[in-house]
């Protein structure tokens, strides 16, 4: 399926709800390791035992000031620790929410094993600790497992060479399944031969800047450990799915609502309001592409993004509101900041009108508000596009969104780079249509545009351009 057919693919699967690596070992490698206790999540344990981002590859560091804001786990029941008893008539989803709220439960008072190494001057942080509550079908019963990963996060890349790791607790096993930051990273457990499931994980967030100045026993002191579930195998449900689809278009038109109420004007099309100049069903796409991992993408095709839309359903508005790349984007839609002076200072100067949020750290990871600037930003720039895409994208929101969605991953660069090859494909923007099948005995080679003549709708193939841009429209 070509990339213009996958990202309206996406469009028309919400529109139907409406009518929804590398680095080898830890960076110090230095004798005589000290395990402390202090009042921060640090407690003394037995020696240790030997066990990407969106894009696969290292993730940045989550904002303190994000950290410090956590809250309780969106729809997760208060309950007190209890036996847990299936039901056969039970939905699985409400089993996975009870889990989830006990395994948070348990995790809040652990203690996390920080490691020194070296003395005096030379000491030095080993790893950064994290604790994850795993559950036994067959016993019935929770773990506690503490796991060390690298520190700083190393780049890693599925298929490479593997996250160097060490299991902290006895007698299990683990094996590293995705992620380096707060947001995705992921293991996968056994003991006794029987896999655990997943339903917690606490993670440090540390002070960046006392990290670069090394003041190793400061970063400890003031580290913020976190208690957040990223996206796994054992969370996913078609409840969660179906929910997160409704969620995310549900939160798309309440900006999209708000900003009708504040008559906010477009940029773009002068005498028009913004509330109408990006459908809803592109917002809740933008919101899934951006948290859809490459390889995961490459590996499960649109499975790829029911994982997405099954973390939206479970965390609603915490999910990845840790998501950070190397590039410091933050929060579900991926804005960036660059000391003030980035593209989310620039949405809240250029569309006042909207009241978006100008504290970075809380607009960016807050789902409504980082909606409203996307649909500003996307208002911005459609003004910048040339008359022969901006007004066919008016008459064909939902096909031609392509074009702001390129603008969004790259600015107006990558907007000149895609009607360039249609350009060279011959074909027009006002053409375009959803995908549909290919003629019988015919087969082209995607990815395509698809187009409508007196034959019906049609694949054109395009040529390629810039890959990263390919791929982000693509999905």
């Amino acid at each position: 399926m070509g990339w213009i057919s996958r990202t309206l693919l996406i469009v028309a699967f919400l529109a139907c709800t409406a009518c929804g690596t590398t680095g080898g070992g830890l960076e110090e490698s230095e004798p005589d390791p000290v395990l402390i206790e202090n009042d921060v999540d640090v407690v003394p344990e037995a020696a240790p035992a030997e066990s990407a981002a969106t894009s696969g590859q290292a993730e940045g560091e989550a904002p303190p000031a994000v950290a410090k804001s956590e809250r309780p786990e969106a729809g997760l029941p208060a309950k007190e620790l209890e036996e847990v008893v299936v039901e056969a008539a039970r939905p699985r989803s409400d089993v996975i929410l009870d889990l989830v709220s006990q395994a948070r439960s348990l995790l809040q008072p652990v203690k996390l094993q920080y490691v020194f190494t070296g003395k005096g001057r030379r000491e030095v942080l080993r790893g950064r600790p994290v604790a994850f509550a795993l559950w036994s079908e067959t016993r019935k019963e929770w773990s506690i497992v503490h796991i060390e990963i690298p520190r700083p996060p190393i780049k890693w890349k599925p298929g490479r060479k593997p996250l160097p790791f060490t299991v902290l607790t006895p007698g299990v096993t683990a094996r590293h399944v995705k992620g380096t930051g707060a947001e995705r990273l992921m293991f996968a457990f056994a003991k006794d031969g029987e896999p655990l499931k997943v339903y917690g994980r606490k993670f440090p967030v540390f002070d960046n800047n006392l990290v670069q100045r090394r003041k190793w026993r400061e970063v400890v002191r003031t580290a913020t450990p976190i208690v957040y579930l990223p996206s796994n195998e054992d969370t996913i449900d078609p409840q969660f799915v179906s929910g997160g689809k409704t969620y995310l278009l549900d939160t798309a038109r309440r900006a999209i609502e708000q900003l009708r109420t504040l008559n906010v004007p477009s940029a773009a099309y002068p005498g028009q309001l913004l509330a109408d100049v990006v459908p809803a069903s592109v917002i809740a796409s933008l919101a899934i592409i951006e948290q859809t991992d490459d390889a995961d993408f490459l590996a499960k095709g649109t499975g790829a993004f029911e994982d997405v839309m099954s973390h939206y359903g479970m965390k609603r508005q915490d999910a990845y509101r840790y998501s950070v790349s190397t590039a410091k984007a933050l929060g579900p839609m991926q804005f960036t900041n660059r000391r003030g002076n980035g593209t989310y200072s620039m949405v809240v100067r250029r569309c006042r009108a909207a009241q978006i949020d100008p504290n970075f750290e809380r607009g960016a990871t807050n789902l409504l508000n980082a909606m409203k600037a996307a649909i500003c930003l996307f208002d911005v720039e459609l003004k910048q596009m040339s008359p022969e895409i901006r007004w066919p994208y008016r008459n064909n929101p939902a096909v031609l969104g392509i074009f702001p969605v390129a603008a969004y991953n790259g600015g107006p660069r990558n907007v000149r780079k895609l009607y360039g090859v249609m350009q060279r494909a011959g074909v027009r923007p006002e053409e375009l249509r959803a995908p549909g099948q290919q003629p019988a005995g015919a087969f082209v080679t995607c990815p395509c545009f698809w187009i409508e003549d007196a034959g019906g709708v049609r694949p054109v193939p395009i040529p390629k351009y810039n890959n990263e841009n390919r791929w982000y429209v693509e999905k």
